[in-house]
């Protein structure tokens, strides 16, 4: 990064009276990651500029106490499991991160956010080493744990496998029977990140103990766990040089900057020894996942919205919190819609590394169909550049329009990465279908997802699907990598593909498909046209993938036939026309 950027953002902070900044090392510039040599004088000394002054977060630490002394109250992230860079690591260790997390506190970082984690004993025994340690570098520091709540099991183990942090044989058992019904792994998450707490408050601490929670910027479950543990405060504590409810309450300094500690109830504030502005407040990280891919699956949805019949506008938008993720299918209206939770913008699944040896590095479209059929087919790769999930094996319910999947793949070079069949009624314990609560019942509407030639879109399936005969049965969205969006819709349409009726509920939808979403995947799936072909070490290859990325069309269509005897109404229209 930019001096002058890391300085434009700092001096930002400073104006509006940011005094907490958490200093993270971030993701390695694209071409360090790839490995790439640059093709041009001036693109190789800007990426000098951008990687001689911040290597490491400490080198960030350091540059901010270095221009603005006290002002700033700086974080830095730990590792309770160790820390990777790798999607498939081959040893975590924190041990060997000490090193690291030694200069950045000697840097002058003021406390230690750290990583999720779901087992307390690497917790405590990683707090324990830090207390412990020779150096006393961490013997007063605020050390903050991170807590991830559970809002549901899909994005438990995405996350999870993200941050490779490992999740307790007990917690998976209790959640795996129950893992089809959001609500149900909601109280059981509840209750896991209590014991969590309650575990943690129960070891001596150097000072006031406070969490971290990552809400996905869902807050209704981290409300209920501040409830259940006691952690809210009875009073909102004032502002330095206010009358507050918490004056009477030791501090802590960590002897480092002089930064003093309060905790009121368990929560834990941090604050510098100047009067701090009313706009100052301790930031809750968010974050959040998507998934698009074949294996897309309704009994794991994206997210579930209370259906309403009135129309929500911005005022009331920002008011309303939902109980569920919004990604890739959700209702982006939601606070909780947003970038996906990954390492970076449009960021692969997995390293350049093993992106080569499950892709190769393909010089014709022929070599792409081969991947998506074989994936298709179930076997090698798992998992697609558009994938975020690498499951073993295509889930059940795609198993179900396989061959129409294939038809489409083998046929045209259209390359299918998401879709999912017509459901009309099935229980909500259906094992390929079901999702939500018991006794109830669930319904689809039958869509694919897939990029086209571009000439196979203009000169033949848009004509089709526009036409007066097929209109009024499809509905379609289309994308390009330069930002061009088509559309049978308004841009206020909103089509719920998968909903659920469910005793003593309204109408909940788990998938919706919409303009807004769906540009905002664009950007990511073209994204992906691009890392692929810059994890690619043959020139040939690279720019194959980057012409290939530029020369298809990004198309979802979907079919208003769900009920019985009209499900199979999209896949007739599709193969009608790949066959014309």
């Amino acid at each position: 990064m930019k001096r002058r950027v890391v300085d434009e953002a700092l001096q930002e902070a400073k104006i509006i009276g940011v005094r907490n900044i958490l200093a993270l090392r971030g993701d390695p510039p694209r071409d360090e990651e790839y490995r790439l040599d640059t093709e041009d004088g001036e693109e190789e000394e800007e990426v000098k500029e951008n990687n001689d002054e911040f290597v490491w977060a400490a080198d960030l630490v350091r540059y901010i106490r270095r221009r603005y002394g006290d002002f700033f109250c700086i974080g830095v992230a730990a590792y309770p499991e160790g820390h990777s860079d790798e999607s498939h690591p081959r040893e975590q260790n924190y041990e060997k991160d000490l090193p690291y997390l030694i200069k950045k506190v000697q840097a002058g970082a003021d406390f230690l956010v750290t990583q999720f984690f779901f087992d307390v004993n690497a917790y405590t025994r990683f707090e324990k080493t830090l207390r412990e340690h020779d150096s006393e570098v961490f013997r007063k520091i605020p050390i903050i744990p991170g807590l991830l709540p559970i809002q549901n099991y899909q994005i438990l183990k995405r996350t999870t496998k993200l941050a490779h942090c490992r999740i307790p044989p007990g917690l998976l058992e209790a959640l795996d029977p129950i893992k089809a019904d959001d609500e149900e792994v909601k109280r059981k998450g509840i209750d896991a990140i209590c014991d969590i707490i309650r575990e943690i408050q129960a070891v001596k601490s150097q000072g006031p103990r406070g969490f971290h929670f990552y809400t996905l910027n869902l807050e209704k479950v981290v409300g209920s766990i501040l409830e259940n543990c006691n952690l809210i405060p009875s009073a909102i504590p004032a502002i330095d040089g206010e009358d507050s409810a918490t004056s009477d309450l030791p501090a802590t300094t960590n002897g480092i900057n002089g930064t003093t500690q309060k905790a009121v109830n368990g929560i834990s504030q941090l604050r510098n020894p100047s009067d701090l502005p009313s706009s100052r407040r301790t930031s809750i990280t968010s974050n959040y996942l998507t998934t698009t891919s074949n294996e897309f699956s309704s009994s794991t949805p994206n997210t579930t919205n209370t259906a309403s019949s009135q129309p929500i506008n911005t005022a009331s938008r920002e008011a309303t919190w939902d109980d569920y993720p919004n990604g890739r299918f959700g209702d982006a209206r939601s606070p909780a819609f947003g970038t996906p939770v990954s390492y970076s913008p449009c960021s692969l699944p997995c390293t350049p590394t093993h992106a080569r040896s499950l892709w190769g590095e393909p010089t014709s479209p022929s070599a792409i169909t081969n991947l998506f059929t074989s994936h298709l087919s179930g076997q090698s790769p798992p998992q697609l550049p558009w994938s975020d999930d690498s499951s073993p094996s295509l889930s059940p319910e795609t198993a179900l329009i396989r061959d129409h999947l294939l038809t489409l793949t083998t046929t045209r070079n259209w390359w299918t990465i998401a879709s999912q069949p017509a459901i009309d009624g099935l229980p909500s314990t259906d094992p390929i279908h079901g999702w939500g609560p018991a006794k109830g019942f669930v319904f689809q509407k039958p869509f694919v997802e897939f990029f086209c030639p571009a000439n196979d879109w203009h000169d033949r399936l848009k004509p089709f699907l526009k036409s007066s005969s097929i209109s009024p049965e499809i509905s379609f969205y289309a994308g390009t990598s330069s930002g061009r969006f088509e559309s049978s819709e308004s841009s206020d349409a909103v089509h719920a593909v998968t909903w659920g009726s469910f005793l003593g509920k309204e109408i909940m939808t788990a998938t919706m498909v919409e303009e807004v979403s769906f540009r905002q995947w664009c950007e990511e799936a073209f994204g992906r046209w691009e890392e692929w072909a810059r994890c690619c070490r043959d020139g040939e290859a690279r720019a194959f993938l980057k012409r290939q990325g530029e020369g298809v069309v990004l198309v979802n269509v979907i079919g208003h036939g769900y009920r019985d005897g009209e499900g199979g109404r999209l896949w007739e229209v599709l193969r009608e026309v790949v066959e014309r």
